[in-house]
């Protein structure tokens, strides 16, 4: 198996500032999107090397009417127990991910059901899928959820990401994105309805991907503190892993 890294992870976002410390990544068709819109640090920053790009990244989002921060660390390095400290003293929230892969051909054998039907999202199903999305982003506010869909129909038109909607009973219950390069396949995304959940409608959108992608390595990023991780464990993903981060939002 390659060596998978964080590089692999697919990051949507534009490179607009770099030095020898970190990597600014900035994405304006989406501002309020966590995830590009970030400081990516190379080497694991000195407390002051940390606040002077802090300032930075505050005073460049301040311009473009942003109201968070974020910093990732770098991969397999937790931040030294004084930096916490100072992070927790400032009001940051931190945690971190953790990176999966996974030969398709070692995921669980799953029998097809019947009541779920996985299907790629097309022109005639699209609108159901940017419902369904749409149903899930709300809780973020309604801006967040419209600016998501926004991103969905831009992705419906990448060649590298493939959407899949799940149906239940004939009513759509979850989703995810596939995001497709020359060696991997990446889950990105994976949501099922609350009120659906536990039917075996995760397990059989994975297991589409594991039949489409048979060549490739199926990599994913769990949020380290969520319970999905032990998931994918029993599914006979291999951990190879962590990735700190830490984010700072503002009232304005």
């Amino acid at each position: 198996m390659e060596n998978i890294t964080f590089n692999h992870i697919y990051t949507l976002g534009n490179i607009v500032f770099e030095n020898e410390l970190y990597k600014h990544f900035h994405y304006p068709e989406m501002l309020v999107r966590y995830d590009s819109n970030f400081i990516e640090f190379k080497t694991m920053p000195s407390i002051d090397e940390f606040k002077a790009a802090f300032t930075y990244l505050r005073d460049y989002h301040k311009r473009h009417g942003q109201s968070h921060v974020k910093f990732t660390f770098p991969e397999n390095q937790k931040p030294p127990e004084e930096f916490l400290e100072y992070l927790n003293d400032n009001d940051f929230l931190y945690g971190y991910n953790e990176l999966y892969v996974i030969q398709p051909n070692q995921f669980p054998r799953l029998k097809d059901d019947p009541d779920i039907n996985i299907t790629p999202v097309t022109s005639e199903n699209l609108d159901a899928f940017l419902t369904l999305q749409y149903t899930f982003d709300e809780e973020f506010g309604d801006e967040f959820a419209k600016q998501k869909v926004a991103l969905h129909q831009r992705n419906f038109k990448d060649e590298k990401i493939m959407q899949l909607l799940a149906y239940y009973k004939g009513l759509p219950a979850g989703s995810v994105d596939i995001i497709i390069s020359e060696d991997t396949a990446e889950i990105d995304q994976l949501s099922v309805l609350e009120s659906m959940q536990r039917k075996g409608i995760g397990g059989q959108l994975q297991k589409f991907v594991m039949d489409h992608f048979p060549q490739k390595t199926v990599i994913l990023v769990a949020d380290g503190n969520d319970t999905p991780r032990e998931m994918y464990l029993k599914q006979n993903y291999q951990y190879v892993g962590f990735e700190y981060e830490c984010i700072k939002v503002f009232d304005s």
